[in-house]
């Protein structure tokens, strides 16, 4: 998926559920994928829509308070950056350890910038710049990686996401985190 229109591709793909720790509680977030973009999305919507066995409160009933739909395309520097396999290469099972067990974890890290129409590339760029001295940080947990970055085109505007992947679990996220800080680009 990596060409010159990746960058207006809608990249959210159906994986698993990921519970929020460390902020707000009783949160999930699904990610979806729709390669062919705004128009895959709509078309799978309106087939959902009427079905009528289809409900977001038939799938989990009593449970769902509210629902906030954001999407995103992935950032071009996830393309042009050694190191982040981007969201087109992901494989499953993506809960899989790299010892074959269910201990890793994904860390889904939410920037909400200021408002402005050049913010998010002005952010990008910067993050682009330093990056790769980050994923070089000495120290940097062999198991630790990251999925991609994304930033919002539909719902709450200048939003950028970063997902990382800890194949060893919060201790290979503490590690990669204490290493980066030594990262001087970063």
């Amino acid at each position: 998926m990596h060409n010159a229109s990746a960058e207006f591709s809608v990249f959210l793909f159906p994986t698993e559920v990921f519970p929020e720790a460390g902020g707000k509680l009783n949160v999930a977030t699904h990610l979806y994928n729709y390669s062919g973009g705004h128009p895959e999305r709509n078309r799978q919507r309106d087939e959902l829509a009427a079905d009528p066995t289809w409900t977001t409160e038939a799938s989990a009933p009593g449970v769902i308070q509210g629902i906030r739909s954001t999407l995103f395309v992935e950032a071009p520097l996830v393309a042009k950056t050694e190191g982040v396999c981007g969201l087109s290469e992901m494989e499953l099972p993506l809960m899989q350890s790299d010892r074959g067990e269910k201990a890793c974890i994904y860390e889904l890290r939410r920037y909400r910038l200021r408002l402005g129409y050049d913010t998010v590339p002005k952010f990008l760029k910067l993050y682009g710049e330093g990056l790769p001295s980050k994923l070089a940080a000495e120290g940097t947990d062999p198991t630790t990686s990251l999925t991609t970055v994304l930033y919002s085109e539909v719902g709450p505007l200048n939003e950028v996401i970063e997902l990382w992947r800890h194949g060893d679990g919060t201790a290979a996220m503490e590690r990669s985190r204490v290493a980066a800080r030594g990262a001087n680009q970063w």
